[in-house]
């Protein structure tokens, strides 16, 4: 396994912090084969306009749950099993009925805008909404002297 040590951009950055740690964790081999079930999509479908689709066959609306807390998208499901089903013998068991917890990283500025469920399909999707305050404006480039004339009349007022 290899391990990047930060150290040296921490000298140099400010609040990039999580961005060091969440990279980190993605490095370590345990916990990406912990992670393989159930299988998910991501898909970018504007351009600033994203949906998460995992394939959730079994599992009904009432057994799923989404949150988003701090940058972090979280899907969880609990099987709810019926009484009468432990009566029958099982020969083979293909289809998966565990309970699983899925989680996303998300960008500064990505919000939840809504789910579905269709076709055994959950569809998260998700949008990135930059304030006014963050998005680039245009500087208006005026004539020295125009300038020059509204700063004399500023100190002499």
């Amino acid at each position: 396994m290899r391990h990047v040590d930060f150290s040296p951009l921490y000298r140099s950055t400010v609040g990039f912090d999580r961005l060091f740690t969440m990279l980190d964790s993605l490095a370590q081999p345990d916990q990406a084969q912990g992670q393989s079930y159930p299988p998910y999509n991501i898909e970018r479908t504007g351009e600033n306009a994203y949906r998460i689709t995992m394939a959730v066959a079994g599992f009904g609306e009432d057994e799923l749950s989404i949150e988003a807390r701090e940058h972090i998208l979280t899907v969880t499901a609990e099987k709810a099993y019926e009484d009468g089903s432990e009566q029958n013998e099982m020969l083979y068991r293909g289809i998966a009925k565990r309970a699983f917890e899925r989680r996303f990283q998300l960008a500064e500025h990505v919000e939840v805008k809504g789910a579905s469920l269709k076709n055994g399909l959950l569809h998260i999707d998700l949008v990135r909404e930059i304030p006014e305050a963050m998005k680039p404006r245009k500087i208006a480039i005026s004539d020295t002297s125009e300038v020059e004339a509204t700063q004399i009349e500023a100190h002499t007022a």
